[in-house]
């Protein structure tokens, strides 16, 4: 049997390396009509998600260099078998920066994204979303100190009008905690805020603040927010999910794809565009996030992260 045009190699020059990308024409996402939920997906190519990935480089990259990943993989496609890849294979390229991390009863060697060329080779591999951690292994304290807090805005259902009225709750403790915070759809069901930190607190300290806030908020709302985290206790509410704020766990990185009919994109957002009709989870795709992160949607955001502890003082103050 001949090979197909889906078959044929394509080269892609992504910054100072040339990447091979396999079976460019390869579906992984299907179109509309060939899987459950899609509401009129567009279908997407391998070579669809390469090109995506080379082209949201700039916007994407400084948010996972020196971060430990872990990479959602979906080689036959988002309707097929998926897992997460945590440890990098031997046969990865050399020039693809590793971090080996401790885990109980070992290590683990994790990849770490350091420039477009390991974007367009993870495409090339079927990796359809990147999981960050919220430390890093490059610089300051470590990665038992995170330099980023994520508040998971999780709906009961697709209730994305429940979610915007939870960030804007959240946004409003956290600015009265001294602490910018900016929104992020996940492309998927829901929000995360996240919240800059300086990296001097751990992991300990970083979640027992997370769960505290979120505590408070759920105190002041509670009829719509909750803390429960069994489905069974919420009672309809929205969760506010902190779990993601400890050593070794993940949330998913802006501007990454996620495996579903689609391609939705997880994108930040300015905190007016809460107010845009028609925004839900999954408003952006790999045809159009580029646009989104042109307008530079977190330019308000502080470069440099705040200390926690004049906000774990305030928070004090407010839970007396």
């Amino acid at each position: 049997m001949s090979a197909g045009p889906e078959d044929e190699a394509r080269t892609i020059r992504a910054g100072r390396r040339t990447v091979r990308v396999r079976r460019p024409g390869k579906v992984l996402f299907p179109g509309a009509g060939e899987g459950e939920g899609d509401g009129g997906a567009k279908e997407y190519t391998k070579g669809d998600l390469a090109d995506y990935y080379r082209s949201i480089a700039p916007y994407l990259l400084p948010h996972v260099r020196g971060r430990p990943l872990m990479l959602e993989r979906c080689p036959d496609g988002v309707g097929g078998p998926r897992f997460m890849q945590k440890n990098t294979p031997e046969h990865y390229p050399d020039w693809i920066t590793r971090a080996e991390l401790a885990k109980e009863g070992g290590t683990v060697t994790h990849l770490v994204c350091d420039d477009t060329a390991t974007l367009v080779y993870l495409a090339d591999q079927a990796c359809v979303t990147l999981h960050r951690w919220l430390s890093r292994t490059d610089r300051g304290a470590g990665p038992d100190h995170p330099d980023r807090l994520v508040f998971d805005l999780d709906p009961e259902g697709d209730d994305f009008a429940a979610v915007r009225s939870a960030a804007a709750r959240m946004r409003e403790l956290l600015d009265d905690l001294g602490l910018p915070s900016a929104p992020m759809t996940t492309g998927s069901r829901g929000l995360h805020l996240v919240v800059p930190l300086d990296g001097r607190a751990d992991y300990d300290e970083v979640r027992r603040f997370a769960r505290e806030t979120a505590e408070l908020a759920a105190e002041r709302h509670p009829r719509d927010l909750t803390t429960a985290a069994r489905k069974d206790a919420r009672g309809g509410r929205l969760y506010l999910d902190v779990q993601r704020n400890a050593y070794a766990q993940t949330a998913v990185a802006p501007y990454s794809v996620r495996a579903r009919p689609g391609a939705p994109v997880a994108v930040p957002l300015a905190w007016d565009q809460l107010d845009e009709p028609g925004l839900d989870a999954r408003h952006w795709s790999i045809a159009d996030a580029l646009d989104q992160a042109r307008t530079e949607p977190w330019a308000a955001l502080p470069g440099r992260g705040r200390a926690l502890e004049p906000a774990l003082r305030r928070l004090a103050g407010l839970h007396g």
